[in-house]
């Protein structure tokens, strides 16, 4: 899932059962390429990349909700969470450029500015990577994904 992964649909099969069949799958990649960038002790800016990957997973779930009862509507919010908690990361790396073109005749200031974004972008890496290892994927949460998704796909 290091880019945009494409759904290999099955024109003869249904809606629900190409999503029973391939939502669990891209779930797995999912976990896996999540794992796979925090196992490279991403600093903050590489943090992004996760975080695109979230959006698109979280986007395309969000295309089956008519597939799906309520229980994929908390999975949905708790990609959401992860992918706030990357978005605040994000936005304090974001806003340094900015901080320091805004500052870039007072030395002193900027210094001060470049220091307080770091820690805040430090700290909110921080608190993903915590969530992530606590809650969203601890112990059986990644079969908590796969299995609602490979079970309880409807036609409407």
């Amino acid at each position: 899932m290091a880019k945009a992964q494409k759904i290999k649909w099955e024109e003869e099969a249904s809606v629900a059962e190409n999503a029973r069949v391939r939502l669990p799958e891209l779930a797995g990649a999912y976990f896996a390429e999540v794992r796979r960038g925090l196992s490279a002790k991403p600093t903050p800016p590489e943090l992004h990349r996760l975080r695109l990957l979230s959006k698109h997973f979280r986007y395309t779930l969000e295309l089956f909700r008519p597939c799906y009862a309520a229980g994929l509507e908390t999975r949905i919010a708790a990609l959401k969470k992860v992918q706030d908690l990357l978005g605040d990361c994000n936005d304090a790396v974001a806003s340094l450029p900015r901080i320091e073109k805004a500052l870039r005749r007072h030395r002193a200031d900027r210094a001060r500015a470049r220091k307080h974004l770091e820690n805040l972008a430090a700290e909110k890496a921080s608190a993903f990577r915590k969530h992530w290892v606590e809650e969203f994927d601890a112990e059986g949460r990644e079969a908590w994904w796969t299995g609602y998704l490979a079970r309880n796909a409807r036609d409407k």
